[in-house]
């Protein structure tokens, strides 16, 4: 078979828990991969049930991409426990599980907290998920729960049905009750780690913190507003150094980002009128094998 490979360039905006936007043209799948090009990559990622042999490394952007060499955290460790344990979605490139464990011992040190309740990272060879995220494809996006992790000896049932905490108050513009300073303290901690890229949380958080803050505010450029975000908030490594296939967002804009999140808050009590000439939104066609980083086709493949 003659290999024909497709070029496509990536808006590494992601596709919820949007950003900043930056550009590189990569090699996909295309036709290459014969009859499994025009399946579904979220049916072919979604059923993988362990990570590739591989060497580690993300291949693509965060909303279209894949993962070699997935490395699992484990379930339950001194001071963190992972979540909805039935989804496997406790996988991640090394950097990431490395940067959940660390971030876990500095909230064991908030009281309250015996650390961290995780909720998804990534399948085991990443890609689109069979449900939910549009990111979390290369490995290096981690859903860190809201609710203090008060105990860490919870069963696998427990798992599958305690939830979260919502510490949203009016649509987002504010927190209620269930924030504290400990939340504060916690995302600062994990905003402050290099490996760090983005932190997702809803508008009146950020707000918050802006407002509490009074020491460094360097740290607050990296947590951005975004919808939902309230019973947990959502962490995005960067690149690792010298993984050439792997597409980084572009940087956030300049300053700590307070004035942003102040005009979503200012949106969410005062909405402006809807615009008339508004375009349509598009419906999303779902990603193939064909769509993704042409690595992905081995990364599918490997034992």
């Amino acid at each position: 078979m003659i290999r024909i490979f497709m070029s496509l360039t990536l808006a590494l905006g992601l596709a919820a828990c949007g950003g900043g936007k930056t550009e590189k043209t990569i090699e996909t799948v295309g036709s290459s991969a014969g009859v499994l090009s025009s399946k579904s990559a979220k049916q072919l990622f979604g059923y993988k049930s362990e990570g590739s042999g591989q060497t580690p490394s993300p291949f693509g952007s965060y909303a279209k991409g894949c993962l070699a060499g997935g490395a699992e955290l484990p379930e339950t460790g001194p001071t963190w426990q992972a979540m909805r344990l039935s989804r496997n979605r406790n996988w991640a490139h090394p950097n990431t599980v490395d940067f959940v464990q660390d971030l876990s011992r500095k909230a064991a040190r908030q009281p309250g907290w015996n650390g961290l309740y995780v909720g998804d990272l990534s399948q085991p060879r990443g890609g689109p998920m069979l449900s939910g995220h549009a990111s979390h494809q290369i490995g290096l996006d981690a859903d860190i729960w809201l609710r203090p992790a008060d105990n860490l000896n919870l069963s696998a049932s427990a798992r599958e049905n305690i939830s979260s905490i919502s510490m949203r108050r009016s649509n987002g513009a504010y927190t209620n009750g269930n924030w504290t300073r400990a939340h504060h303290e916690i995302i600062k901690a994990a905003a402050k780690d290099p490996r760090v890229a983005r932190i997702f949380i809803f508008p009146g958080a950020k707000v918050q913190m802006c407002n509490d803050e009074k020491g460094d505010r360097a740290w607050l450029n990296k947590v951005r507003p975004w919808w939902g975000h309230h019973y947990h908030f959502h962490v995005r490594l960067s690149c690792p150094a010298g993984t050439a296939g792997c597409v980084d967002q572009a940087p956030p804009p300049a300053g700590d980002g307070c004035a942003d999140a102040q005009a979503w808050v200012n949106n969410i009590l005062n909405p402006p009128p809807p615009n008339p000439n508004a375009p349509k939104p598009k419906p999303k066609r779902e990603l193939t094998l064909a769509d993704l980083p042409r690595q992905c086709a081995t990364v599918l493949s490997a034992r």
